[in-house]
């Protein structure tokens, strides 16, 4: 039979904020975290804004001398995992044994799309200026995405199943989705689980702007993530983790644990159609979605909340209003929808894991955050998409939706917990 799963800690480093309350209380007041890039001088790119985690020092989180050998996204990972571990009320490091928790069977999936970009350009450029001689020889464990999830476990002692999702904007939903799997059925029975990104860097905008993916309203930021809004000109990027703990339902119990919600489904699909664009007949997220609900035991009109991919990009917002429709049939109209990527921009692949804790925090507190600049809806693009403002409904389920470059598509399905 398959063990429950449920949400006892959220960690979240995000540009509304550092800390799940922070973020949570940002986005039912419907702020935007965007604004003009100050990482770097973007002058003379298309696009000049960006959701930036900003006011944020890695010294609180790691030591300075070890915060020097790691890049920006492992050092947003281990912020969100201290934040998740502290709110779920578990020790860090090897006492966590002390409560119960084996350290074979506790588990580190963290995904990342991209991995340390900012590390890869300015080590390239010593490369270019100084020699290799110069290069650090810190270089490699620096960039690679799986570094946060290696860095987690050495720093906790987790000896139990430990990988990195690398599925573009998909990441952060698919790490979550494995954890799940391995609490799920017996291999695990605690996962610290989510994404984490830090890609606001010269390349990596120049990049996306070279594929025109990116929004040009550079003289109104807050205004320029304007999900499923027929003046939407492109997706916002940003930065950030988002950190989930997850644990059996017995073992959270058993230390009498806060849960959030059950994590109680999870599905997985391929568009199999191109290397960036949705699939236009949307069959693989919406097959993506049926299998998370199918996986959670719950039909489509179980479903009150979807927290949407959302990107603000003119064709997912078209093609994921069709896959919802595919997905639950007449219940689509009634279903309430949000884009909070309306109000952090994209996190790629660490957007999996701060939707999945707005998400559980929708549904814990029975709030449904708002999709802020949805100002004239796109005529395809008509469902209730709860625009401006964040709504008081009791939610018993929910599914959160990640889609990636590539055809990649997650959905994770949440339950109010009931004991």
């Amino acid at each position: 039979m398959k063990r429950r799963v449920v949400v006892t800690g959220l960690g979240a480093v995000t540009p509304l904020g550092v800390g799940a309350e922070a973020f949570w209380t940002a986005l039912k007041q419907g702020r935007s975290g965007i604004g003009p890039i100050s990482s770097f001088d973007a002058d003379g790119l298309p696009s000049r804004i960006a959701g930036e985690v900003s006011s944020f020092d890695p010294a609180e989180y790691v030591d300075p001398k070890t915060a020097m050998r790691m890049d920006r996204f492992c050092h947003f990972a281990v912020a969100g995992a201290r934040l998740a571990l502290e709110d779920a009320g578990l020790p860090e490091g090897r006492e966590l044994e002390a409560a119960g928790v084996e350290a074979g069977r506790a588990g580190i999936i963290v995904g990342s799309g991209i991995g340390g970009m900012s590390t890869l350009e300015n080590q390239h450029r010593v490369l270019l200026e100084r020699g290799y001689a110069r290069v650090s020889p810190f270089t490699i464990p620096m960039i690679i995405p799986n570094m946060a999830a290696g860095i987690l476990a050495i720093n906790l002692g987790f000896t139990g199943p430990n990988a990195c999702t690398v599925t573009a904007c998909a990441a952060g939903a698919h790490a979550i989705g494995m954890a799940y799997d391995l609490i799920a059925s017996g291999r695990a029975d605690l996962c610290i689980a989510g994404g984490s990104e830090a890609s606001i860097t010269p390349l990596s905008v120049a990049g996306f702007c070279s594929m025109r993916a990116l929004s040009t309203r550079n003289e109104e930021p807050e205004a320029a993530s304007r999900p499923f809004d027929a003046g939407r000109d492109g997706f916002v990027i940003a930065e950030g983790a988002g950190i989930l703990v997850l644990e059996s339902e017995e073992g959270a119990l058993a230390r009498g644990a806060r849960i959030y919600c059950e994590l109680a489904g999870f599905g997985m699909s391929c568009d199999a159609y191109h290397i960036t664009a949705p699939d236009p007949e949307s069959r693989g997220a919406s097959a993506c979605m049926l299998e998370a609900m199918r996986s959670a035991g719950l039909g489509p009109r179980d479903i009150g909340y979807i927290n949407a991919h959302g990107t603000s990009t003119p064709y997912n917002d078209r093609s994921e209003t069709q896959a919802i429709k595919m997905a639950l049939g007449e219940h689509a109209h009634g279903v309430a929808i949000s884009s909070t990527k309306s109000m952090t921009g994209h996190l790629l692949g660490a957007a999996g894991g701060v939707e999945a804790i707005a998400t559980a925090l929708a549904i814990h507190e029975g709030v449904i955050p708002p999709t802020i600049n949805l100002e004239e809806p796109d005529p395809e693009c008509d469902l209730d998409y709860v625009p401006g403002e964040a709504r008081e409904a009791a939610v018993e389920a929910a599914l959160s939706n990640s889609f990636g470059f590539g055809g990649h598509n997650a959905c994770l399905a949440f339950k109010a917990w009931r004991g």
